[in-house]
């Protein structure tokens, strides 16, 4: 299970933007470089947006595809400004975040009562495992979250709606769009988006949140190893 780059224990892209497409390379490289495919491919969120737009580039290397919660493309491309104002408001925002420094926990026990209070679906040992391997601990002995806050400065370029769009009708693998009742608006599968899959099943969870994989762990292991049983290669 690969860390993103500028998530997790993976490099970070100093001072820049992180693009969907940068992504969909190291996924590219990682599955060629060690021979991977035909590859089951899972992705969450951001990661389920990669993980169906490199379905739709390399087809033939994916023999199923489980997309949870995956933000869907109305979220990150609809938009009506022009090229001007696409590229001022990405210069803004990157400089805001440029100087905005990582907060800082004095303790792991405060970095998990705010994991706690941002995702109140999750069961207190699952939000202690989270904030145990999400988090750093700094030389004065305070935490810091491991993901990069450039991650937030979304590039000004890049596929538009209708160009996503063409790349999910080129994915011909069995594939489920897993999302929560309680999730974010706009994800894949929904805004009539599951009609541009070829071979795609739905499923909504209840009394889950956007991480619905860790909200309702039991159900979401249920449809992911009955998923597989049946299309898994």
């Amino acid at each position: 299970m690969p860390d993103l780059r500028g998530h997790g224990d993976s490099d970070w892209v100093r001072g820049a933007s992180y693009n969907n497409l940068d992504y969909v390379y190291d996924i590219a490289q990682l599955v060629d470089q060690e021979g991977l495919d035909p590859v089951n491919v899972i992705g969450h969120s951001m990661g389920g947006t990669i993980a169906s737009l490199y379905a739709g580039v390399f087809p033939e290397k994916v023999a199923s595809l489980i997309c949870v919660e995956g933000v869907g493309g109305h979220w990150y491309l609809a938009t009506e400004t022009g090229p001007k104002e696409r590229i001022r408001e990405w210069i803004d925002n990157t400089r805001d975040l440029a100087a905005r420094s990582p907060r800082r926990y004095p303790s792991l026990e405060e970095a998990f009562q705010r994991m706690q209070h941002s995702n109140p679906h999750l069961s207190e040992d699952r939000a202690r495992h989270l904030t145990i391997h999400g988090s750093n601990r700094n030389e004065d002995g305070t935490y810091t979250w491991k993901f990069d806050n450039y991650t937030h400065s979304r590039s000004p370029f890049g596929l538009d709606l209708e160009g996503m769009t063409r790349l999910w009708e080129n994915i011909d693998c069995p594939t489920l769009l897993l999302n929560a009742n309680q999730g974010f608006a706009h994800r894949i599968g929904q805004d009539g988006t599951e009609k541009h899959f070829r071979n795609a099943s739905l499923a909504n969870v209840d009394n889950a949140g956007h991480w619905l994989h860790h909200d309702q762990f039991r159900e979401f292991i249920e449809h992911t190893t009955g998923f597989l049983g049946r299309n898994a290669r």
